[in-house]
């Protein structure tokens, strides 16, 4: 076809790794593509001072790569789908959901309490299987008063329901900014999304990985989604050859779910899709920012379009009418 195309990204190194993930596997399905990509900046990227849920707004992360794909300057853009707000600017959509990676978070320690866990799992636990020594490397083997960043209130909140006896400070930075502040001993731990973690090489850093049942990811982490401009019937044909119908499916009931609830990224709310036999159930939370009030339920359904997005909706009025307008509420004013 001889298409020259622009992707349009942030900056950051993961960024940069989803978008030049999205540009090999389209430039192997189609040779004749040219495809170059647009770094820009948004606000969420400019501000790194100041805690995420504290900035306000939403779109914090895509505004300005919606605004230049509008412009017509760019002719899609990547996204991590936990960004982007349920209710997109008129003239864009989603044109694909690529295969979606396991959504959970991980707890990552620094070096130093590493070191000091592994030394007290030698002295008082052994695993029966081989002799192996167990690792107690556990996110409740941490010591009172530890201190865990998070950038994501949603962790927070649900970390607190487990431990309210750990420091829970903010962490803000790319995900490789974010680490060396770990080893540099601004924490003791942090908790990051596992997809990021592994896309950029640090799977050997990895503590433990949380339950997406314990600790319910936000909605859409682990995805990678592609905007485009409605009607650009000719992009669209490009994109949806990536498109993983599993994952898109699952997007349309947690963005749903978060619709329903009219809450964003930095609000304490989580979901998880499991899928499986044609059939997907929904878990959600709503959790108070103290970790001592929450609601939560599940609801499943057949893997469909429509209803997938009905049941995002049910699993979201149902979590309202059991407490969680009165969570919202009070979190809202805070």
């Amino acid at each position: 076809m001889g298409y020259k195309l622009t992707i349009g990204t942030r900056s950051s190194k993961l960024a940069l790794w989803q978008a030049n993930f999205v540009k090999s596997e389209l430039e192997q399905l189609i040779p004749d593509l040219e495809i170059s990509l647009k770094e820009i900046k948004t606000k969420g990227d400019h501000i790194t001072d100041v805690a995420l849920s504290k900035i306000g707004g939403k779109g914090l992360f895509t505004k300005e790569i919606e605004d230049a794909l509008l412009a017509n300057e760019i002719d899609f853009a990547i996204h991590s789908l936990k960004d982007l707000p349920t209710k997109l600017p008129q003239g864009l959509k989603i044109g694909a959901v690529l295969k979606r990676e396991k959504p959970h978070d991980v707890l990552i320690v620094n070096h130093v309490i590493a070191r000091r866990l592994e030394e007290s799992t030698k002295q008082s636990q052994k695993c029966e299987l081989g002799g192996e020594i167990a690792s107690s490397l556990s996110f409740l083997a941490m010591t009172s008063g530890s201190r865990i960043g998070t950038s994501s209130l949603r962790r927070i909140s649900q970390l607190k329901a487990l431990r309210d006896d750990l420091e829970y400070l903010d962490l803000r930075g790319n995900l490789d900014t974010r680490i060396r502040k770990l080893e540099e001993g601004q924490f003791d731990a942090i908790v990051l999304a596992y997809a990021g973690v592994k896309r950029l090489g640090f799977e050997n850093k990895i503590a433990e990985n949380f339950s997406p049942k314990n600790i319910l990811p936000a909605v859409g982490q682990g995805a990678m989604a592609i905007e485009i401009r409605e009607n650009d019937t000719a992009i669209e044909k490009i994109i949806a050859k990536l498109n993983h119908e599993e994952s898109y499916l699952a997007s349309i009931a947690e963005r749903a779910f978060l619709e329903a609830l009219q809450g964003g990224c930095q609000v304490p709310i989580g979901a998880y899709s499991e899928i499986g036999r044609d059939k997907i159930t929904l878990h959600g939370i709503i959790v108070s920012l103290d970790g001592k009030k929450f609601v939560r339920d599940e609801i499943s359904a057949n893997l469909v379009k429509s209803e997938c997005l009905n049941l995002g909706r049910e699993l979201g009025e149902r979590l309202l009418k059991s407490g969680g307008k009165e969570i919202l509420k009070q979190i809202m004013s805070v």
